[in-house]
């Protein structure tokens, strides 16, 4: 029996192009191949779990993997956070949120200054980087807020921490969830505070994102079933909070594996939900394909102190939510597979999983060994999966 599952999701680790990759204009994109060309990339680990087994992996390797392996093919219509995660957890999102790529109408931002009180700067699609050092000054001279978005479905809300505290900033934000709702639900509202002086405005790690609740998920399912379901990282946002028993919130990939680290010795019963941000947030969005590679690397290298402390009831899936191919010129999220690798002693070993229909059969997985009544979508590979 299946006490403990830990899902482990690498933020935008995609393994290469989706059959409808072209759609998206993410033709070609490889995250994982970028990285295999950095010097920076170790991964004895997860290619030990069969990273270099999945089909179309830019990676080889000649051992049999130690669990089973495969790859997901994203069935929802979108290729970003929110998307990822509820497919992960069971939900296909058959209606793309809304994206703004010319951004916001003038008549939202009218409604949004009003419910907020003050003004908003820029309203266009814009690197998050960049953009406080190009409105930084203004929005601290006339203390407007710097409004942006990106190819997601978000709305970002920037504020330098010594004029609007972070606290008020993440109240602008819920009154902007409120205000984004219809035709204009986005999936995430995203605070984004800053510091520093101009022109080297950087961003803080208080980063905090406030999504649209979801329907029933797998999350909601396991609490049902008197299972604990303990989020790390940014889980908690993507989530609303909802099925959630405890939470975990970190700034950085450090402080996420120092979690799952604890939370590996720590008794409970049901579904550890992790995700590592910095692979997205640091490397992928900002074209960095050493930086992104090291990360991986160390994320790696604290797999091999974390898999042999596997409980002989436990299960460590790790997988992603999209790609972000760091070495194209784009610095948005790409359309790609994302890897399926699972280990613990319940696996049997070299199973190949193939390439699976949706990111949910996860879900259905998760649900099946914990022999949870679950009506939502994916297909369990349970029987393919475990001795």
């Amino acid at each position: 029996m299946i006490k403990r599952i830990f899902t482990v999701v690498l933020d935008s680790f995609g393994i290469g192009a989706m059959p409808d990759a072209d759609r998206y204009g993410d033709q070609g994109s490889d995250t994982l191949g970028a990285l295999t060309k950095s010097a920076a990339l170790r991964a004895p680990n997860l290619l030990s779990m069969g990273l270099g087994a999945i089909e179309g992996s830019a990676l080889s390797s000649s051992a049999q993997p130690r669990g089973a392996y495969g790859r997901l093919l994203e069935r929802s219509a979108g290729k970003d956070t929110t998307t990822g995660h509820w497919e992960l957890a069971g939900v296909v999102t058959e209606r793309p949120f809304p994206t703004y790529p010319e951004g916001f109408p003038r008549p939202l931002i009218d409604r949004l200054e009003l419910a907020l009180g003050v003004r908003l700067l820029c309203n266009r699609p814009y690197s998050g980087t960049q953009v406080i050092r190009d409105y930084g000054s203004e929005h601290l001279a006339t203390g407007a807020l710097i409004c942006y978005t990106s190819a997601d479905s978000v709305l970002q809300l920037a504020a330098h921490e010594d004029l609007v505290p972070v606290e008020t900033l993440y109240r602008y934000c819920k009154i902007a969830r409120e205000v984004m709702t219809g035709d204009d639900a986005v999936g995430r509202i995203i605070a984004r505070p800053f510091a520093g002086e101009a022109p080297d405005f950087y961003r803080t790690e208080r980063r905090h994102d406030f999504s649209l609740k979801p329907p029933t998920t797998l999350l909601d399912l396991l609490q049902q079933a008197g299972k604990d379901v303990l989020s790390v990282g940014k889980i908690y946002d993507i989530f609303a909070g909802q099925g959630i028993s405890q939470s975990f919130p970190t700034a950085n990939n450090a402080e996420g594996i120092a979690t799952l680290s604890r939370l590996i010795d720590t008794p409970f019963e049901g579904l550890c939900f992790v995700n590592l941000v910095d692979f997205d947030m640091l490397y992928g969005h900002r074209n960095d394909v050493d930086g992104y590679a090291k990360a991986i690397s160390d994320f790696d290298r604290a797999l091999g102190d974390i898999l042999p402390r596997l409980k002989d009831d436990d299960l460590m899936i790790v997988t992603a939510d999209h790609g972000c191919d760091p070495s194209t010129p784009s610095t948005d999220h790409s359309r790609e597979y994302v890897p399926l690798l699972i280990c613990g002693t319940p696996v049997r070993q070299g199973v190949n999983l193939g390439t699976r229909a949706t990111f949910a059969d996860v879900a259905a997985t998760v649900a099946d060994c914990f022999d949870c009544p679950y009506p939502l979508a994916g297909t369990s590979f349970k029987q393919e999966l475990l001795r």
